[in-house]
């Protein structure tokens, strides 16, 4: 299980490198209303309010999300800190995220 965990993650570096992930509440929430974002990555210790926001936008727009690691692991992944939500605006990068964490 351990092995897919990092698996994910190196992907999700990969994405970001790419230029293929947005930060930051605001601009994930545009890119879910524009149906940018292919799949929302919430990490396990994100703050109520911001959850309730984020996954509410993704139910009403029909855009997958994972709740994943905590913030620190998500954020070292993508070498930011304080991360706590990642939109990922790739079709390819999202279908492989989805399948390493089992959705």
């Amino acid at each position: 299980m351990q092995m897919m965990k990092n698996n994910y993650l190196n992907i999700l570096g990969l994405a970001f490198r790419a230029g293929k992930c947005t930060l930051g509440e605001e601009a994930i929430i545009k890119d879910i209303r524009t149906n940018r974002a292919k799949l929302i990555l919430l990490a396990s210790d994100i703050g109520p309010q911001t959850k309730k926001k984020l996954t509410d936008k993704c139910k009403t727009y029909e855009i997958p999300y994972a709740i994943v690691d905590d913030r620190e692991t998500l954020s070292k992944a993508i070498g930011k800190t304080q991360r706590v939500a990642i939109a990922i605006l790739d079709a390819g990068f999202a279908v492989k995220l989805r399948s390493l964490l089992g959705e």
